[in-house]
């Protein structure tokens, strides 16, 4: 038996780590923050993004593609 604690899935992501996630750039992560298209937490002045939160900005950019089509 390990005592090692087996790592939990990430619960909240940094912008940065947001950025990776998404495959887009960590200015572009910030952008959208600013414009309410992806949303965030705060934790005191920092601003983390659950999972959740990233899902729904990538619906929203399905439901964009969908409407330009």
């Amino acid at each position: 038996m390990s005592t090692v604690a087996e790592p939990i899935d990430q619960i909240l992501y940094r912008p940065e780590e947001a950025a990776i996630v998404l495959r887009i750039g960590r200015s572009t992560v910030y952008e959208e923050m600013r414009l309410g298209r992806l949303q965030t937490v705060r934790i005191g002045r920092r601003r983390l993004v659950p999972p959740e939160y990233i899902a729904q900005y990538v619906e929203l950019l399905k439901r964009e593609a969908q409407d330009a089509s």
